[in-house]
């Protein structure tokens, strides 16, 4: 379980040897990834990193899945320059590190990626996904960003975001049984509030027998129990932002 030696649990888990099929470019003040499909689409998304930030091959092979269902997919830094978590760090410092590094506040970025998005990829369609970090980021954005249509909150962290639930846009949470940080009590919790307070279209989804990090952050090969979880899950995201983007 978490400690106060070891805040978070999130370990990189198996790190794709992945190359990306997008290029890096960078867009104002922000770096970002971006990979486009072949045929001209008017539906983006934008992909929220985890703490390993925007670089990490895992996040990229992401991207390029939703490219690979026709989205123009982009994974901006939103760590700004600022070093990503490393595996090596001390976890007695993650506390200090994650203060300087909020989720909640990306809103300037997000209104610069969309911009990018609408006025460089002709984007008229936009929503968001994230990871961890991104999936507590992708919370904060359905409860404030009007110009996003839709988002996946995969395992996003409850206890930054728990007290507001009155989403803008239809939201789906994906979340794993076994999450050392995120406890099932958090997310019945979560359920109930948004019963209580959300007018738009939501679901909260867990995932019998998986652990924090388990549609990006495993690998199917070498976690053959995992595999049908693994794949539903993204499947079940895809499912989503076709529905309603």
């Amino acid at each position: 379980m978490a400690n106060e030696s070891r805040p978070c649990p999130c370990s990189i888990g198996d790190r794709f040897d992945y190359e990306g099929c997008g290029q890096e470019v960078q867009v104002e003040h922000i770096k970002a990834y971006v990979c486009k499909p072949p045929a001209s689409t008017d539906r983006a998304v934008i992909v929220i990193h985890d703490i390993f930030g925007w670089q990490l091959p895992n996040t990229r092979y992401m991207a390029d899945m939703l490219t690979a269902h026709g989205y123009v997919a982009i994974c901006p830094d939103f760590f700004m320059g600022q070093e990503a978590w490393k595996p090596s760090n001390d976890w007695a410092t993650f506390d200090d590190w994650l203060k300087t590094r909020n989720a909640g506040k990306i809103d300037k970025e997000v209104d610069v990626i969309l911009k990018y998005l609408s006025e460089q990829c002709g984007a008229k369609k936009i929503g968001a996904i994230g990871f961890c970090w991104g999936g507590a980021a992708v919370q904060h954005l359905m409860l404030k960003n009007p110009h996003l249509k839709t988002g996946v909150s995969l395992y996003g962290v409850i206890r930054f975001f728990d007290d507001r639930s009155s989403l803008l846009h239809p939201t789906f949470f994906i979340f794993a049984e076994k999450d050392e940080h995120i406890p099932l009590e958090q997310v019945t919790l979560l359920e109930l509030k948004l019963k209580q307070n959300c007018k738009v279209d939501y679901e909260v989804k867990i995932y019998p027998g998986q652990t924090h990090g388990f549609v990006h952050r495993k690998r199917e090969d070498i976690n053959p129990q995992d595999k049908p979880y693994i794949e539903e899950g993204r499947e079940d995201m895809i499912n989503w932002l076709n529905k309603y983007l």
